[in-house]
Formats: C-alpha cells, structure tokens, sequence
C-alpha cells in the first residue's frame, strides 16, 4: 500500500492521539488574548473616559451650589468725632445658581454623548481587530506545523527512495546518477526541514506574545473540512453593510456630527444666557460696629432673582469663530466620503478574494488527486524500467507541496471570510466560534 495515500489520515490521527492535553481551542486563545492584549484593553479604557467626560458636560445643565464663610477683624480710629473701635466680623452664606437657558451647555452635553459613540466603535473596531490578529497567528502557526508535517514526510520518501537507488546501483540495475539526485534532494528536503522548524518556532512565539500563555498548542482542523460559504453572495449587499455599520465609517459620521454641533455651538455666543440665582448669607458682628460699638448684631439676607447676560459685542470673534466651524464641518464630510470610498473598496477587495480563494482550494483539490496519480505512475515506471529516478522525486516534490499549498489556501480561506466580516463591520465572535466548531473536537 503506498503511504502516501495514507498521508491525510495518519495526520489527522497523529493530531487527535498525540496532541497535548493543553491544546488550545480558537475560542480559548481569544478570550485569553482579550485579558492581556494592551490595545484592545486600551479601547476599553477609552470608552470609559469618555463615559465619564460625557457626565462632566452634562454639568453645565445642572445646578450648582456654594458655601463660603469667613471671619475678618478691623481696627477703626475716627478723628471727629473720636471713635477709636475695634471688632470682628463673622459672615457665611449659601449660594445656588440654576441654568435656565444656555444653549452652549445643552450642546456640550449633547457632544459628550457622541463622544461615548466615537469610544464605541473605536472599541468594536479593536474587538474586530483583536478576533483577526488572533486567528491569523493562530492560522499561522497551523500552516507552519503542516509545512513541517509535509517535509518531514516528504524527507522519508526521498531518503526510502535513496535507498532504494542505492541498492538498484548496487546491484547494477541503475546509474550512479540516480543515487546522486536522490541525494540532492534528500539534503535539499534537510535545508527545507530546518527551516520549517525555525518558522514554526518564530510562528509559536508571536501567537504567545499575542495571547500571553507560553507553549500554546492551537487545535487542528478536522479532516475533511467544509469550507463556509459566503452568506450574502453579493458584493454589492457587503459594500452596503460596510458603509452601514463599519467603525471607521461609523466614527467619520459621528465626527461630521460633533462638527455640526460645534457650528451650532459657535453661533450661540451671539445669544443671552439666563441663570436662575438665589442666595443666603448671614452676617454677625460680636463686637458691633463703628455706628453702634458694644452691641452684637447679626444680619440675615435671603435673595432670589433671574440674571440675564447678554453679548453685545466681542471683537468679530464670535463671526470668525463660525467660518472656523464651517470649514471644519466641510472637512468632517470630506472625510467621511474619503473613508465610505476607503471601506468600500477594503470590502469589495475581501470579498472577491474569498471567492478567489475558494477557487483555489477546488483546484488544489483536484491538483492534489491529479499528483498522487502521477507519483504512482511514475513510481511504477520506475520499477518497470521507463521512468528514471528523478521522475519520481518530481513527482513526490510536486505531491508535497500541492498538499501544503491546498492547506494553505484552507486557511487563506478561513482568514478571508474573517476580514470580509471586518470590512463589512459585521465581525463578531460568534463567526470565530464557526470556524472554532470546524477544529478537531476533544
């Protein structure tokens, strides 16, 4: 029986009986990530200072109270008549002012709530980026373990071929030339081992890095894999979703807002502002005062009353101040087209290249059918006469590395589906536990 053909099936065995018992799922290394990656951390910080920015503009609606005392003492000399007095003096009072029209205020508040927008999807658009930095190490490092996997397999048949071109020579059946190509390639597949070994352990490290456990061991895919489908299967429909809901288009559109609301701001340095003011202070003198010395005397004032304050002119700065805002206003729009265009192009890009992507894999499919049956042929016309050595470590060459590209292109696939969803705005984490169900089961 040729071993080759048993390849996929002693790979898929090998991954359920001789994987460690702390093998990683995608699911689990995600939630580790979101426990230790700073970025996405930083996002949630983020958001909770502009929480808390929000709530400080929403003062300027409220109202605000204050206390105040104080105890002063003077000495006072009057030459005619001649008062020579001295005494203290006490006073307190409570003071409380009341916004009743400051349109400047209602329009801070209002931005500090966008504000709280811009910091969401901000941390959507890190949560997205997060999901995708961890499955493209994960992903990584799978493609560099079966790089390795196929090397390693293609190294036994080369060296069983070498051995085999050995004894034929011996025996006088073929020429020394073929002991010596089979030797090529068997240090050739030596170089490749070494080097696979080097880009899996690079592969392993930025995974941990990212995810901060050290040794993860990511969980396979099961074998054979259905690829997912893409749900719209049209481009025009993903465009549509991006410029919808895609963070960055998201936060361009809430940016043209708070521009909006500026220019709504600037305009009202030309309105009055009306408070609501009241007031109680009370005033005592121990010692009495220059007009009525040795008598203690305390003074009780309450008020209440409305105070308007109205501009009348301020240097032509409130004019300018709205040429400003305008001119930012266009820029907010501008930016927003330039990032609808941006987003719009990213997603039509994913989206034919998951398409692309599913082609490949139907044709390594079918390259990988067509190059075993050519390694067999060759190898039987080896052993009858009409093919010579090299014919048969092409084709074993060609085998190996059709199966690594079509494991490559699997997880090409995966990955693509992943950042189509991020073009869109639409990943979530319940697309990583998809293709999370797609790995080897425990």
């Amino acid at each position: 029986m040729n071993p080759l053909r048993l390849l996929p099936l002693s790979l898929a065995l090998s991954a359920v009986f001789c994987a460690p018992v702390h093998a990683q799922s995608l699911l689990q290394l995600v939630d580790a990530a979101r426990g230790y990656d700073t970025v996405w951390q930083a996002a949630k910080l983020q958001l909770d200072a502009a929480s808390s920015r929000a709530e400080q503009a929403r003062a300027g609606l409220l109202p605000s109270v204050g206390l105040s005392a104080g105890v002063s003492r003077a000495n006072t000399e009057v030459t005619r008549p001649p008062v020579d007095f001295s005494g203290s003096a006490q006073n307190v009072g409570l003071s409380a002012s009341q916004p009743l029209y400051r349109p400047a205020n209602r329009i801070n508040f209002q931005q500090g709530q966008r504000g709280i927008d811009v910091a969401r999807a901000q941390l959507d658009a890190a949560t997205q980026d997060l999901l995708v930095r961890v499955s493209q190490a994960y992903f990584d490092v799978l493609a560099a373990q079966d790089t390795l996997t196929f090397v390693q397999a293609q190294k036994a048949a080369v060296s069983e071929q070498l051995a085999s071109a050995k004894r034929n020579f011996e025996v006088g059946t073929s020429t020394v030339t073929d002991s010596r190509e089979a030797q090529a390639r068997y240090d050739l597949v030596i170089a490749q081992e070494i080097a696979a070994e080097n880009d899996l352990r690079v592969k392993k490290l930025a995974l941990d890095q990212l995810v901060g456990i050290t040794g993860t061991h990511p969980v396979a895919l099961a074998q054979p894999v259905q690829l997912p489908s893409v749900q719209p299967d049209d481009v025009a429909a993903w465009v549509q979703t991006a410029q919808d809901q895609q963070p960055g288009v998201r936060q361009a559109q809430i940016a043209l807002d708070i521009a909006r609301l500026e220019t709504r701001k600037a305009g009202t340095g030309h309105l009055p502002t009306v408070d609501l003011q009241a007031g109680y202070n009370i005033a005592r003198n121990p010692n009495g005062t220059v007009t009525t010395p040795g008598m203690n005397s305390r003074t009780n004032n309450a008020s209440v009353g409305v105070a308007l304050n109205l501009p009348l002119f301020a240097g032509f700065a409130v004019q300018n101040r709205i040429k400003e805002t305008l001119a930012l206003e266009e820029k907010a729009q501008a930016d927003l087209e330039t990032t609808r265009r941006n987003v719009a192009q990213a997603t039509r890009a994913a989206f034919f290249g998951v398409q692309s992507g599913q082609g490949q894999v139907r044709a390594l499919e079918a390259a990988e059918a067509s190059s075993q049956s050519a390694l067999d042929a060759n190898k039987l016309g080896y052993q009858v006469g009409v093919r010579i050595n090299i014919d048969v470590l092409n084709a074993q060459s060609q085998l190996f590395q059709t199966k690594r590209d079509l494991a490559q292109a699997r997880y090409n696939v995966l990955l693509g589906t992943l950042k189509l969803r991020q073009a869109a705005g639409s990943l979530s984490e319940d697309d990583v536990a998809a293709i999370n169900r797609l790995l080897l089961q425990p």
